[in-house]
């Protein structure tokens, strides 16, 4: 059985411990490889070859980074079959899917950042004939990523190239649950000739691996994805400690429907924002709001679409929807949907486990489900979910429809679907979320600020607002 290794200082290297972890896979609930059990002696050793190789890599022409970060880029898409089969493998998610989505956006963002150094300018600010200001922005030192399990090379990468692109060395913890894809990228770091130290990989458990970078008092900054507990902890052991903060955390999005919408184009959009990556994404609208109107319309025509979407083998092209993560996942989605029972909802299609037959009997599969008739401010829509799981519910006006969508602790993302344009602006502009598309989903240009409001998150991420977040300011101020 394959075991994973460590990425440290240039090399894969076992974990101090000498423990490993098992891997399973979703499709078929069986462990298949091992993974290293590090600890915090695993992050020291990252942590000073990340240090040593600062200085040299900070002072690297950002020609010379790009070229580097250019070379990975042009590995990851040679190798586009073989790291989104991992994906897949790792995740439960379709291949197909791993193949158009997953794996080209991490090539894309290395090559974004990459790219992005070399048009990166600053400020000056001109006190007339007394003085000139202009601002540096400087690398920090190691930067410490912590990465989700739901798009685990999309998200490990789009933390990663930004803090290498703009001259900070990494310690970086990918998912113990999908640990594949970032092992496989350290393959690809290696014969991309990235400098030892610069970029590290420790696999772990989050106690002890994210713990340990978080506590590390060498590495002053912290980016994280993942559920908003535990970056609630994180922030508790940061703070103190003066560390520079992004972390990109839960979300429960409303999906807004009004009467005049392009009915065709949003029942196929809403299917998708509902349930791609088997609705393990941050940004799927799980609440589904619909103006009443339409609403009896709209239900027939999302439950019998939703009930013809087929949950299959991840390997088949036909599959809409693959294996959710992990069997605890695939509980606890379970009980969310018994959850909801019990608050007086039904079921409208779903809510079940998928038995599938030989070697994938004991996969974690879900019916994607649909549910109906819940109170706005019930626990199942105010709690997040992550799973193939929406409620639907109709309302009259922007004003109620809009008290229901932002009742939430979250404020990640929504989407908004009508014709009206002024509605669209107004509406936009009352929807507390750090993001909101109009009459599309997950339409993104990586040029924008990504991230959320409430306990969705802290900061921003893409754009020239990671560069920023990996950097910091100086002023230089000359008297003339």
């Amino acid at each position: 059985m394959q075991k994973l290794q460590n990425y440290i200082n240039g090399e894969l290297v076992a974990p101090a411990s000498g423990n490993y972890i098992d891997n399973y896979h979703p499709a078929t609930g069986k462990v298949y490889s091992l993974i290293p059990d590090s600890d915090a002696k695993d992050v020291e050793l990252a942590t000073d070859a990340a240090k040593k190789a600062f200085p040299e890599w900070s002072k690297k022409s950002i020609q010379e980074r790009s070229a580097i970060l250019l070379k990975l880029v042009d590995l990851i898409e040679r190798d586009m079959d073989k790291l989104a089969e991992a994906e897949s493998k790792d995740n439960g998610k379709p291949i197909w899917l791993a193949k158009a989505v997953d794996i080209p956006r991490a090539a894309a963002n290395f090559r974004f950042y990459a790219t992005g150094i070399l048009h990166e300018h600053t400020e000056a600010h001109s006190m007339g004939e007394e003085a000139i200001n202009y601002t540096l922005r400087e690398p920090i030192g190691v930067a410490g990523c912590i990465s989700p399990w739901n798009l685990p090379l999309y998200l490990f990468s789009w933390k990663v190239a930004p803090a290498l692109a703009s001259g900070n060395c990494v310690v970086a913890k990918p998912s113990e649950i999908t640990p594949m894809s970032a092992y496989l990228l350290s393959e690809l770091c290696i014969e991309a000739g990235i400098p030892a130290g610069v970029f590290n990989i420790v696999h772990g458990l989050g106690p002890k691996v994210g713990s340990a970078i978080t506590e590390h008092p060498d590495i002053p900054m912290i980016s994280f994805t993942g559920g908003t507990q535990t970056g609630a902890t994180i922030a508790r052991t940061a703070a103190p400690m003066f560390k520079k903060l992004s972390l990109e955390l839960g979300g429960k999005n409303p999906n807004i429907i009004f009467a005049d919408c392009d009915f065709d184009e949003m029942l196929k959009v809403t299917l998708r924002s509902s349930f791609a990556n088997q609705g393990q994404i941050c940004l799927c609208g799980s609440r589904i709001f619909v103006e009443r109107p339409i609403y009896e319309k709209f239900k027939t025509a999302f439950v019998e679409r939703v009930s013809q979407m087929k949950v299959g083998d991840p390997s088949d092209d036909k599959s809409k929807l693959g294996a959710v993560v992990s069997k605890p996942h695939m509980e606890k989605v379970l009980s969310y949907v018994e959850l909801a029972k019990e608050e007086g909802g039904t079921v409208l299609t779903g809510g079940h486990r998928v038995e599938m037959e030989g070697e994938l009997k004991d996969g974690y599969y879900l019916a994607p489900t649909v549910i109906e008739g819940l109170n706005y401010n019930c626990r199942t829509n105010q709690e997040e979910i992550f799973g193939p799981v929406v409620t639907i519910m109709p309302f009259d006006t922007e004003e109620e429809v809009l008290m229901y969508a932002n009742s939430t602790k979250y404020g990640l993302a929504s989407t908004i679907w009508t014709s009206n344009l002024k509605r669209a602006h107004r509406v936009a502009a009352k929807l507390h979320t750090g993001i909101v598309w109009i009459n599309c989903w997950l339409l993104r240009d990586l040029r924008t600020p990504f991230g959320g409001v409430k306990q969705s998150g802290v900061g921003r991420e893409g754009g020239f607002e990671a560069l920023q977040f990996f950097t910091e300011p100086k002023n230089v101020c000359i008297k003339l």
